[in-house]
Protein backbone atom coordinates (compact mmCIF):
# COMPACT_ATOMS: atom_id res chain seq x y z
CA UNK A 1 0.00 0.00 0.00
CA UNK A 2 1.72 3.49 -1.28
CA UNK A 3 2.13 6.25 1.38
CA UNK A 4 -0.04 9.40 0.63
CA UNK A 5 2.40 11.76 -0.60
CA UNK A 6 3.49 14.48 1.90
CA UNK A 7 3.39 11.67 5.03
CA UNK A 8 6.57 11.06 7.07
CA UNK A 9 8.28 7.64 6.06
CA UNK A 10 10.42 5.26 8.10
CA UNK A 11 13.38 5.86 9.14
CA UNK A 12 16.96 5.69 6.65
CA UNK A 13 18.22 2.19 7.57
CA UNK A 14 21.57 2.21 9.86
CA UNK A 15 24.68 1.32 8.31
CA UNK A 16 24.82 -1.94 10.20
CA UNK A 17 21.07 -3.01 8.58
CA UNK A 18 20.64 -4.17 4.81
CA UNK A 19 18.69 -2.53 2.62
CA UNK A 20 17.20 -4.36 0.48
CA UNK A 21 15.90 -4.09 -3.37
CA UNK A 22 14.79 -6.25 -6.00
CA UNK A 23 12.63 -7.02 -9.08
CA UNK A 24 9.74 -8.23 -9.28
CA UNK A 25 8.45 -11.18 -7.21
CA UNK A 26 12.18 -11.15 -5.61
CA UNK A 27 14.06 -10.63 -2.58
CA UNK A 28 17.05 -8.55 -2.91
CA UNK A 29 20.74 -8.00 -0.77
CA UNK A 30 23.80 -5.91 -1.78
CA UNK A 31 26.54 -6.78 -1.09
CA UNK A 32 28.71 -5.85 1.25
CA UNK A 33 30.24 -3.03 -1.54
CA UNK A 34 27.15 -2.43 -2.77
CA UNK A 35 26.85 1.36 -4.17
CA UNK A 36 23.98 1.48 -2.48
CA UNK A 37 25.37 0.40 0.97
CA UNK A 38 28.06 3.01 0.43
CA UNK A 39 26.03 5.94 -0.09
CA UNK A 40 23.41 5.18 2.45
CA UNK A 41 26.64 4.88 5.25
CA UNK A 42 29.02 7.33 4.17
CA UNK A 43 30.27 10.48 5.93
CA UNK A 44 30.60 13.00 3.08
CA UNK A 45 29.49 15.61 1.28
CA UNK A 46 26.57 15.59 -1.22
CA UNK A 47 29.31 16.81 -4.62
CA UNK A 48 31.26 14.12 -3.14
CA UNK A 49 28.63 11.21 -3.31
CA UNK A 50 27.36 12.33 -6.66
CA UNK A 51 30.90 11.90 -7.94
CA UNK A 52 31.45 8.73 -6.53
CA UNK A 53 28.25 7.51 -8.36
CA UNK A 54 29.59 9.80 -11.61
CA UNK A 55 26.32 11.83 -11.33
CA UNK A 56 27.13 15.57 -11.59
CA UNK A 57 24.90 18.35 -9.45
CA UNK A 58 21.06 18.34 -9.95
CA UNK A 59 20.97 21.10 -12.43
CA UNK A 60 17.02 21.75 -13.17
CA UNK A 61 15.44 21.13 -16.12
CA UNK A 62 18.32 19.23 -17.89
CA UNK A 63 20.30 16.24 -17.78
CA UNK A 64 23.75 17.88 -16.81
CA UNK A 65 26.93 17.87 -18.93
CA UNK A 66 27.05 14.07 -19.41
CA UNK A 67 27.02 12.25 -23.05
CA UNK A 68 23.11 11.21 -22.83
CA UNK A 69 21.48 14.30 -20.64
CA UNK A 70 22.62 16.46 -24.02
CA UNK A 71 20.45 14.40 -26.52
CA UNK A 72 17.43 16.40 -27.74
CA UNK A 73 14.13 15.51 -26.41
CA UNK A 74 10.69 15.00 -28.05
CA UNK A 75 7.20 15.27 -26.99
CA UNK A 76 6.75 18.89 -26.20
CA UNK A 77 5.94 20.88 -22.99
CA UNK A 78 4.11 18.04 -21.26
CA UNK A 79 7.26 15.34 -21.47
CA UNK A 80 9.67 18.78 -20.62
CA UNK A 81 7.89 18.88 -17.88
CA UNK A 82 7.86 15.04 -16.84
CA UNK A 83 11.54 15.40 -16.67
CA UNK A 84 11.11 17.97 -14.37
CA UNK A 85 9.61 16.89 -11.87
CA UNK A 86 11.34 13.98 -12.02
CA UNK A 87 14.41 15.72 -11.82
CA UNK A 88 12.93 17.82 -8.38
CA UNK A 89 11.06 14.41 -6.54
CA UNK A 90 11.85 14.96 -3.07
CA UNK A 91 12.01 10.87 -2.16
CA UNK A 92 12.23 7.58 -4.34
CA UNK A 93 8.34 7.09 -3.64
CA UNK A 94 7.10 10.52 -5.54
CA UNK A 95 9.70 9.81 -7.99
CA UNK A 96 8.01 6.38 -8.81
CA UNK A 97 4.71 8.13 -8.79
CA UNK A 98 5.86 10.40 -11.32
CA UNK A 99 6.86 7.44 -13.55
CA UNK A 100 3.51 5.70 -12.84
CA UNK A 101 0.38 7.88 -13.02
CA UNK A 102 1.52 9.44 -16.47
CA UNK A 103 2.25 6.22 -18.87
CA UNK A 104 1.55 8.27 -21.99
CA UNK A 105 4.18 11.04 -21.12
CA UNK A 106 7.17 8.95 -19.93
CA UNK A 107 9.63 8.25 -22.86
CA UNK A 108 12.69 6.08 -22.74
CA UNK A 109 14.80 9.03 -21.62
CA UNK A 110 13.34 9.03 -18.88
CA UNK A 111 14.07 5.83 -17.14
CA UNK A 112 17.94 6.99 -17.19
CA UNK A 113 16.79 10.44 -15.52
CA UNK A 114 15.08 8.66 -12.89
CA UNK A 115 17.68 6.36 -12.19
CA UNK A 116 20.23 9.27 -12.03
CA UNK A 117 17.59 11.22 -9.71
CA UNK A 118 17.69 8.20 -7.22
CA UNK A 119 21.41 8.37 -7.09
CA UNK A 120 21.44 11.73 -5.75
CA UNK A 121 18.84 11.22 -3.19
CA UNK A 122 20.49 8.12 -1.84
CA UNK A 123 23.40 10.76 -1.42
CA UNK A 124 21.76 13.62 0.01
CA UNK A 125 22.13 14.89 3.58
CA UNK A 126 21.78 15.54 6.23
CA UNK A 127 19.80 12.15 5.92
CA UNK A 128 19.04 9.98 3.12
CA UNK A 129 15.02 9.41 2.58
CA UNK A 130 13.80 5.87 2.84
CA UNK A 131 14.50 3.09 -0.02
CA UNK A 132 11.30 0.83 0.22
CA UNK A 133 11.59 -2.49 -1.17
CA UNK A 134 8.33 -2.13 -3.11
CA UNK A 135 9.67 1.03 -4.78
CA UNK A 136 12.86 -0.39 -6.19
CA UNK A 137 10.74 -3.44 -7.16
CA UNK A 138 8.52 -1.15 -8.98
CA UNK A 139 10.78 1.00 -10.62
CA UNK A 140 12.65 -1.98 -11.83
CA UNK A 141 9.56 -3.75 -13.90
CA UNK A 142 8.87 -0.07 -14.93
CA UNK A 143 12.18 -0.20 -16.53
CA UNK A 144 12.07 -3.81 -17.42
CA UNK A 145 8.87 -3.67 -19.12
CA UNK A 146 9.68 -1.01 -21.17
CA UNK A 147 13.40 -1.81 -21.83
CA UNK A 148 12.43 -3.14 -25.66
CA UNK A 149 11.52 0.86 -26.57
CA UNK A 150 14.48 1.71 -25.54
CA UNK A 151 17.78 2.70 -28.20
CA UNK A 152 20.91 1.25 -27.83
CA UNK A 153 22.57 4.33 -26.01
CA UNK A 154 19.57 4.07 -23.55
CA UNK A 155 19.90 0.83 -22.82
CA UNK A 156 23.95 1.39 -22.22
CA UNK A 157 23.02 4.54 -19.67
CA UNK A 158 20.58 2.40 -17.44
CA UNK A 159 22.51 -0.34 -17.34
CA UNK A 160 25.51 1.31 -16.12
CA UNK A 161 23.91 3.55 -13.69
CA UNK A 162 22.38 0.03 -12.35
CA UNK A 163 25.16 -1.16 -11.72
CA UNK A 164 26.47 2.03 -9.70
CA UNK A 165 23.30 1.85 -7.46
CA UNK A 166 24.56 -1.71 -6.48
CA UNK A 167 21.75 -3.78 -8.32
CA UNK A 168 22.90 -7.47 -8.29
CA UNK A 169 24.37 -8.05 -11.50
CA UNK A 170 22.32 -11.99 -10.96
CA UNK A 171 19.23 -9.63 -10.29
CA UNK A 172 16.37 -9.55 -12.91
CA UNK A 173 16.63 -5.61 -13.65
CA UNK A 174 20.27 -5.84 -15.23
CA UNK A 175 19.60 -9.59 -16.89
CA UNK A 176 17.41 -7.81 -18.67
CA UNK A 177 19.32 -4.65 -19.77
CA UNK A 178 22.28 -7.11 -20.42
CA UNK A 179 20.19 -9.29 -22.39
CA UNK A 180 18.55 -6.31 -24.37
CA UNK A 181 21.71 -5.14 -24.98
CA UNK A 182 23.39 -7.97 -26.66
CA UNK A 183 20.37 -8.34 -28.72
CA UNK A 184 20.80 -5.35 -30.11
CA UNK A 185 24.57 -5.23 -30.67
CA UNK A 186 24.93 -6.58 -34.43
CA UNK A 187 26.18 -10.47 -34.86
CA UNK A 188 30.08 -10.99 -34.87
CA UNK A 189 31.14 -12.76 -37.86
CA UNK A 190 32.56 -16.45 -37.80
CA UNK A 191 36.16 -16.50 -36.97
CA UNK A 192 38.16 -17.34 -40.32
CA UNK A 193 40.53 -20.09 -39.99
CA UNK A 194 44.08 -19.42 -40.04
CA UNK A 195 46.50 -21.22 -42.04
CA UNK A 196 49.25 -23.39 -41.14
CA UNK A 197 51.91 -21.60 -42.15
CA UNK A 198 55.29 -23.19 -42.77
CA UNK A 199 58.95 -22.44 -43.35
CA UNK A 200 59.30 -19.52 -45.87
CA UNK A 201 55.59 -18.31 -45.06
CA UNK A 202 56.27 -18.23 -41.38
CA UNK A 203 58.75 -15.78 -42.22
CA UNK A 204 57.17 -13.78 -44.03
CA UNK A 205 54.85 -13.31 -41.40
CA UNK A 206 57.28 -13.13 -38.94
CA UNK A 207 58.72 -10.06 -40.96
CA UNK A 208 55.31 -8.64 -41.44
CA UNK A 209 53.93 -9.15 -37.43
CA UNK A 210 54.24 -5.78 -35.27
CA UNK A 211 55.32 -7.98 -32.37
CA UNK A 212 58.21 -8.63 -33.93
CA UNK A 213 60.07 -5.61 -33.59
CA UNK A 214 60.49 -7.08 -30.12
CA UNK A 215 62.67 -10.11 -30.53
CA UNK A 216 64.30 -9.50 -33.70
CA UNK A 217 67.33 -12.20 -34.30
CA UNK A 218 65.23 -15.00 -32.44
CA UNK A 219 62.36 -14.67 -34.15
CA UNK A 220 64.24 -14.75 -37.62
CA UNK A 221 66.39 -17.13 -36.81
CA UNK A 222 64.62 -19.98 -35.80
CA UNK A 223 62.01 -18.87 -38.88
CA UNK A 224 64.67 -19.21 -41.60
CA UNK A 225 66.49 -22.62 -39.54
CA UNK A 226 63.44 -24.51 -40.24
CA UNK A 227 62.45 -23.29 -43.72
CA UNK A 228 63.62 -25.87 -46.56
CA UNK A 229 65.77 -24.02 -49.68
CA UNK A 230 62.74 -24.00 -52.01
CA UNK A 231 60.45 -22.20 -49.78
CA UNK A 232 62.72 -19.08 -49.42
CA UNK A 233 61.52 -16.88 -52.58
CA UNK A 234 63.12 -13.64 -53.48
CA UNK A 235 60.18 -12.11 -52.19
CA UNK A 236 60.92 -13.70 -48.13
CA UNK A 237 64.31 -12.73 -48.48
CA UNK A 238 63.91 -9.29 -50.14
CA UNK A 239 61.67 -8.35 -47.14
CA UNK A 240 64.94 -9.78 -44.63
CA UNK A 241 67.24 -8.02 -46.42
CA UNK A 242 65.32 -4.88 -45.93
CA UNK A 243 64.26 -5.49 -42.24
CA UNK A 244 67.97 -6.47 -41.52
CA UNK A 245 68.96 -2.82 -43.06
CA UNK A 246 66.35 -1.20 -41.75
CA UNK A 247 67.01 -1.92 -37.85
CA UNK A 248 70.76 -1.69 -38.22
CA UNK A 249 70.60 -5.52 -37.17
CA UNK A 250 74.07 -7.34 -38.40
CA UNK A 251 73.25 -10.87 -37.89
CA UNK A 252 75.88 -12.83 -39.69
CA UNK A 253 73.58 -16.20 -39.83
CA UNK A 254 71.15 -14.08 -41.70
CA UNK A 255 73.29 -12.13 -43.94
CA UNK A 256 75.22 -15.23 -44.75
CA UNK A 257 72.00 -17.14 -46.11
CA UNK A 258 71.41 -13.55 -47.52
CA UNK A 259 74.78 -14.41 -49.86
CA UNK A 260 73.75 -18.17 -50.05
CA UNK A 261 70.54 -17.25 -51.15
CA UNK A 262 71.94 -15.14 -53.80
CA UNK A 263 74.44 -17.25 -55.28
CA UNK A 264 72.03 -20.18 -55.36
CA UNK A 265 69.23 -18.70 -56.97
CA UNK A 266 71.47 -16.34 -59.47
CA UNK A 267 70.19 -17.44 -62.54
CA UNK A 268 66.70 -16.13 -61.61
CA UNK A 269 67.15 -13.05 -59.81
CA UNK A 270 67.33 -9.42 -61.84
CA UNK A 271 69.26 -6.75 -60.88
CA UNK A 272 66.21 -5.05 -59.25
CA UNK A 273 65.98 -8.13 -56.52
CA UNK A 274 69.77 -8.10 -56.12
CA UNK A 275 69.73 -4.39 -55.20
CA UNK A 276 67.71 -5.01 -52.59
CA UNK A 277 69.27 -8.19 -51.74
CA UNK A 278 73.38 -6.51 -51.21
CA UNK A 279 71.86 -3.11 -49.42
CA UNK A 280 72.33 -4.86 -46.01
CA UNK A 281 75.92 -5.91 -46.59
CA UNK A 282 76.86 -2.09 -47.10
CA UNK A 283 74.75 -0.34 -45.02
CA UNK A 284 75.63 -3.10 -42.18
CA UNK A 285 79.53 -2.85 -43.31
CA UNK A 286 79.64 -6.70 -43.51
CA UNK A 287 81.56 -8.64 -46.35
CA UNK A 288 79.99 -12.27 -46.51
CA UNK A 289 81.76 -15.51 -46.34
CA UNK A 290 80.50 -16.73 -49.22
CA UNK A 291 83.37 -17.27 -51.48
CA UNK A 292 81.25 -17.27 -54.75
CA UNK A 293 79.89 -14.05 -53.92
CA UNK A 294 81.23 -11.62 -55.25
CA UNK A 295 82.32 -13.07 -58.43
CA UNK A 296 78.50 -13.74 -58.47
CA UNK A 297 77.83 -10.12 -58.38
CA UNK A 298 80.43 -9.07 -61.23
CA UNK A 299 78.36 -11.70 -63.41
CA UNK A 300 74.57 -10.38 -62.56
CA UNK A 301 76.10 -6.37 -63.41
CA UNK A 302 77.50 -7.60 -66.66
CA UNK A 303 74.07 -9.27 -67.13
CA UNK A 304 72.03 -6.76 -65.99
CA UNK A 305 73.66 -3.37 -66.02
CA UNK A 306 72.21 -2.18 -69.28
CA UNK A 307 68.96 -3.24 -68.35
CA UNK A 308 68.19 -1.32 -65.28
CA UNK A 309 71.07 1.73 -64.43
CA UNK A 310 69.90 2.95 -61.06
CA UNK A 311 69.61 -0.87 -59.52
CA UNK A 312 73.60 -1.35 -61.04
CA UNK A 313 74.52 1.82 -59.50
CA UNK A 314 72.65 0.90 -56.51
CA UNK A 315 74.38 -2.71 -56.50
CA UNK A 316 78.17 -0.72 -56.65
CA UNK A 317 77.27 1.50 -54.20
CA UNK A 318 76.89 -1.33 -51.71
CA UNK A 319 79.97 -2.64 -52.91
CA UNK A 320 81.85 0.73 -52.83
CA UNK A 321 80.85 0.97 -49.06
CA UNK A 322 82.62 -3.08 -49.03
CA UNK A 323 85.72 -1.59 -51.01
CA UNK A 324 84.93 -4.21 -53.54
CA UNK A 325 84.33 -2.03 -56.68
CA UNK A 326 84.43 -4.57 -59.81
CA UNK A 327 86.53 -3.13 -62.68
CA UNK A 328 84.70 -4.09 -65.40
CA UNK A 329 80.99 -2.28 -63.49
CA UNK A 330 83.28 0.59 -63.41
CA UNK A 331 84.03 0.86 -67.25
CA UNK A 332 80.28 0.35 -67.99
CA UNK A 333 78.93 2.61 -65.72
CA UNK A 334 81.59 5.65 -66.49
CA UNK A 335 81.24 4.93 -70.43
CA UNK A 336 79.74 7.73 -72.02
CA UNK A 337 76.58 5.91 -73.20
CA UNK A 338 75.63 4.87 -70.61
CA UNK A 339 76.58 8.41 -68.67
CA UNK A 340 74.31 10.00 -71.86
CA UNK A 341 71.56 7.39 -71.38
CA UNK A 342 71.08 7.96 -67.57
CA UNK A 343 71.23 11.81 -67.80
CA UNK A 344 67.45 12.00 -69.51
CA UNK A 345 66.05 9.88 -67.22
CA UNK A 346 64.13 10.88 -64.25
CA UNK A 347 66.49 9.60 -61.58
CA UNK A 348 69.35 11.27 -63.15
CA UNK A 349 70.64 13.23 -60.32
CA UNK A 350 70.68 10.65 -57.90
CA UNK A 351 73.06 8.48 -60.70
CA UNK A 352 75.49 11.37 -61.05
CA UNK A 353 75.46 11.85 -57.55
CA UNK A 354 76.38 8.08 -57.02
CA UNK A 355 78.37 8.19 -59.79
CA UNK A 356 80.85 11.09 -58.19
CA UNK A 357 80.93 9.03 -55.40
CA UNK A 358 82.02 6.13 -57.05
CA UNK A 359 84.23 8.42 -59.13
CA UNK A 360 85.66 9.61 -55.90
CA UNK A 361 86.15 6.07 -54.66
CA UNK A 362 88.41 5.32 -57.62
CA UNK A 363 90.41 8.51 -56.95
CA UNK A 364 91.30 7.76 -53.29
CA UNK A 365 91.20 3.86 -53.05
CA UNK A 366 92.05 2.47 -56.16
CA UNK A 367 95.31 3.27 -57.79
CA UNK A 368 95.61 0.40 -60.17
CA UNK A 369 92.35 1.50 -62.13
CA UNK A 370 92.93 2.66 -65.94
CA UNK A 371 89.79 3.03 -67.13
CA UNK A 372 87.30 6.06 -68.08
CA UNK A 373 86.28 8.09 -65.12
CA UNK A 374 83.28 10.84 -64.88
CA UNK A 375 84.36 13.80 -66.67
CA UNK A 376 84.25 16.51 -64.65
CA UNK A 377 81.73 18.43 -65.66
CA UNK A 378 78.97 16.03 -64.80
CA UNK A 379 80.18 15.51 -61.05
CA UNK A 380 78.37 17.06 -58.47
CA UNK A 381 78.19 17.57 -54.29
CA UNK A 382 78.15 13.68 -52.82
CA UNK A 383 76.63 14.78 -49.65
CA UNK A 384 75.75 18.69 -49.65
CA UNK A 385 73.99 18.46 -46.53
CA UNK A 386 74.22 16.72 -43.03
CA UNK A 387 72.29 12.78 -43.79
CA UNK A 388 68.38 12.32 -43.49
CA UNK A 389 69.14 10.60 -40.35
CA UNK A 390 71.05 13.29 -38.58
CA UNK A 391 68.67 15.06 -39.56
CA UNK A 392 65.68 13.16 -38.31
CA UNK A 393 67.13 12.79 -35.22
CA UNK A 394 68.96 16.28 -34.32
CA UNK A 395 67.48 16.64 -31.15
CA UNK A 396 68.67 13.45 -29.65
CA UNK A 397 72.33 14.52 -31.13
CA UNK A 398 74.99 16.14 -29.20
CA UNK A 399 75.92 18.90 -31.78
CA UNK A 400 74.24 21.31 -30.01
CA UNK A 401 75.92 20.81 -26.79
CA UNK A 402 79.10 20.22 -28.76
CA UNK A 403 79.32 23.10 -30.84
CA UNK A 404 78.70 25.47 -27.30
CA UNK A 405 81.71 23.98 -25.35
CA UNK A 406 84.01 24.15 -28.30
CA UNK A 407 82.29 28.41 -28.26
CA UNK A 408 83.15 28.79 -24.61
CA UNK A 409 86.20 26.82 -24.70
CA UNK A 410 87.71 27.95 -28.39
CA UNK A 411 85.97 30.64 -29.60
CA UNK A 412 83.80 31.31 -32.23
CA UNK A 413 86.19 32.04 -34.77
CA UNK A 414 88.66 28.96 -34.54
CA UNK A 415 85.96 26.38 -35.53
CA UNK A 416 83.26 25.88 -38.60
CA UNK A 417 80.45 23.89 -37.94
CA UNK A 418 78.67 21.86 -40.57
CA UNK A 419 81.47 22.88 -43.26
CA UNK A 420 81.02 20.91 -46.88
CA UNK A 421 84.51 19.77 -47.83
CA UNK A 422 85.28 18.67 -51.20
CA UNK A 423 83.93 16.61 -53.22
CA UNK A 424 80.98 17.11 -50.86
CA UNK A 425 81.00 15.58 -47.17
CA UNK A 426 79.69 17.34 -44.78
CA UNK A 427 81.61 17.66 -41.49
CA UNK A 428 80.52 17.98 -38.18
CA UNK A 429 83.39 20.67 -36.53
CA UNK A 430 86.36 21.64 -38.97
CA UNK A 431 89.67 23.27 -37.21
CA UNK A 432 92.42 24.52 -38.70
CA UNK A 433 95.50 24.09 -36.98
CA UNK A 434 98.87 25.31 -37.91
CA UNK A 435 102.52 23.77 -37.61
CA UNK A 436 103.13 24.27 -33.85
CA UNK A 437 99.48 23.18 -32.71
CA UNK A 438 98.10 26.88 -32.27
CA UNK A 439 94.12 26.46 -33.36
CA UNK A 440 94.07 29.34 -35.86
CA UNK A 441 91.17 31.55 -36.52
CA UNK A 442 89.25 29.84 -39.65
CA UNK A 443 88.43 33.03 -41.59
CA UNK A 444 91.81 33.51 -41.93
CA UNK A 445 92.60 30.00 -43.50
CA UNK A 446 90.95 28.14 -46.12
CA UNK A 447 90.33 25.54 -44.81
CA UNK A 448 89.69 22.98 -47.57
CA UNK A 449 92.32 20.67 -48.21
CA UNK A 450 92.58 20.31 -52.38
CA UNK A 451 90.27 17.40 -54.72
CA UNK A 452 91.93 16.08 -56.30
CA UNK A 453 94.80 15.58 -54.03
CA UNK A 454 97.89 16.69 -54.57
CA UNK A 455 100.82 14.09 -55.71
CA UNK A 456 102.34 14.79 -52.32
CA UNK A 457 102.95 12.06 -49.62
CA UNK A 458 99.66 11.21 -47.97
CA UNK A 459 98.97 12.47 -45.11
CA UNK A 460 100.98 15.45 -45.76
CA UNK A 461 98.94 18.74 -45.12
CA UNK A 462 98.59 21.46 -47.82
CA UNK A 463 100.06 24.86 -47.38
CA UNK A 464 98.62 27.96 -46.89
CA UNK A 465 98.85 29.94 -49.67
CA UNK A 466 98.70 33.21 -47.15
CA UNK A 467 101.00 32.29 -44.31
CA UNK A 468 103.14 29.91 -45.97
CA UNK A 469 102.61 28.30 -42.60
CA UNK A 470 101.52 24.78 -43.16
CA UNK A 471 98.06 23.94 -42.41
CA UNK A 472 96.73 20.77 -40.54
CA UNK A 473 92.65 20.31 -40.97
CA UNK A 474 91.33 18.70 -38.03
CA UNK A 475 87.53 17.20 -38.36
CA UNK A 476 85.82 16.73 -35.30
CA UNK A 477 83.79 13.12 -36.07
CA UNK A 478 80.29 12.94 -33.49
CA UNK A 479 79.59 8.82 -33.49
CA UNK A 480 76.40 8.97 -32.71
CA UNK A 481 74.56 6.24 -31.54
CA UNK A 482 73.00 5.52 -34.69
CA UNK A 483 75.95 5.58 -36.96
CA UNK A 484 76.34 1.88 -35.32
CA UNK A 485 74.88 -1.11 -36.14
CA UNK A 486 72.55 -2.34 -33.52
CA UNK A 487 74.36 -3.98 -30.93
CA UNK A 488 77.50 -3.87 -32.17
CA UNK A 489 80.30 -1.52 -32.46
CA UNK A 490 80.63 -1.29 -36.15
CA UNK A 491 80.05 1.67 -37.61
CA UNK A 492 77.60 1.85 -40.42
CA UNK A 493 78.71 1.59 -44.30
CA UNK A 494 78.07 5.02 -44.98
CA UNK A 495 79.74 6.17 -41.65
CA UNK A 496 83.05 4.22 -42.20
CA UNK A 497 83.08 5.27 -46.00
CA UNK A 498 83.11 9.46 -44.82
CA UNK A 499 85.60 8.66 -42.35
CA UNK A 500 88.09 6.71 -44.65
CA UNK A 501 87.40 9.12 -47.31
CA UNK A 502 87.96 12.11 -45.12
CA UNK A 503 91.38 11.01 -43.80
CA UNK A 504 92.39 9.89 -47.40
CA UNK A 505 91.72 13.72 -48.24
CA UNK A 506 94.33 14.67 -45.65
CA UNK A 507 91.86 15.39 -42.46
CA UNK A 508 92.94 14.46 -39.13
CA UNK A 509 89.98 13.06 -37.28
CA UNK A 510 88.90 13.15 -33.93
CA UNK A 511 86.28 10.83 -33.09
CA UNK A 512 84.30 11.98 -30.24
CA UNK A 513 81.93 8.61 -29.06
CA UNK A 514 78.49 8.88 -28.25
CA UNK A 515 79.81 6.99 -24.72
CA UNK A 516 81.91 9.26 -23.88
CA UNK A 517 79.44 12.56 -24.90
CA UNK A 518 76.41 10.52 -22.76
CA UNK A 519 79.03 10.40 -19.80
CA UNK A 520 79.56 13.89 -19.34
CA UNK A 521 77.19 15.47 -16.80
CA UNK A 522 76.65 19.19 -17.94
CA UNK A 523 78.72 21.49 -20.16
CA UNK A 524 81.74 21.88 -17.35
CA UNK A 525 82.46 18.28 -17.74
CA UNK A 526 82.09 18.34 -21.52
CA UNK A 527 84.65 21.60 -22.10
CA UNK A 528 87.10 19.37 -19.86
CA UNK A 529 86.75 16.42 -22.05
CA UNK A 530 86.84 18.50 -25.19
CA UNK A 531 89.98 20.20 -23.51
CA UNK A 532 91.57 16.78 -22.98
CA UNK A 533 91.11 15.50 -26.44
CA UNK A 534 92.17 18.50 -28.17
CA UNK A 535 95.47 18.16 -26.12
CA UNK A 536 95.98 14.97 -26.40
CA UNK A 537 96.51 16.12 -30.30
CA UNK A 538 98.67 18.55 -29.10
CA UNK A 539 96.56 21.47 -29.85
CA UNK A 540 97.25 24.92 -27.86
CA UNK A 541 94.85 27.91 -27.83
CA UNK A 542 94.24 30.96 -26.34
CA UNK A 543 96.94 33.47 -25.26
CA UNK A 544 99.71 30.65 -25.07
CA UNK A 545 98.38 29.33 -28.66
CA UNK A 546 98.45 32.65 -30.07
Amino acid sequence: MRRPRGEPGPRAPRPTERATCAGPGESWSPSPNSMLRVLLSAQASPARLSGLLLFPPVQPCCLGPNKWGDRPLGGGPHVQGLQRLLEQARTPGELLRWLGQNPTKVRAHHYPVALRRLGQLLGSRPRPPPVEQATLQDLSQLIIRNCPSYDIHTIHVCLHLAVLLGFPSDGPLVCALEQERRFRLPPKPPPSLQPVLRGGQRLEAALSCPRFLRHPRQHLISSLAEARPEELTPHVMVLLARHLARHRLREPQLLEAIAHFLVVQEAQLNSKVVQKLVLPFGRLNYLPLEQQFMPCLERILAREAGVAPLATVNILMSLCQLRCLPFRALHFVFSPSFINHVSGTPHALIVRRYLSLLDTAVELELPGYRGPRLPRRQQVPIFPQPLITDRARCKYSHKDIVAEGLRQLLGEEKYRQDLTVPPGYCTDFLLCVSSSGAVLPVRTQDPFLPYPPRSCPQGQAASNPTTRDPAQRVVLMLRERWHFCRDGRVLLGSRALRERHLGLLGYQLLPLPFEELESQRGLPQLKSYLRQKLQALGLRWGPEGG
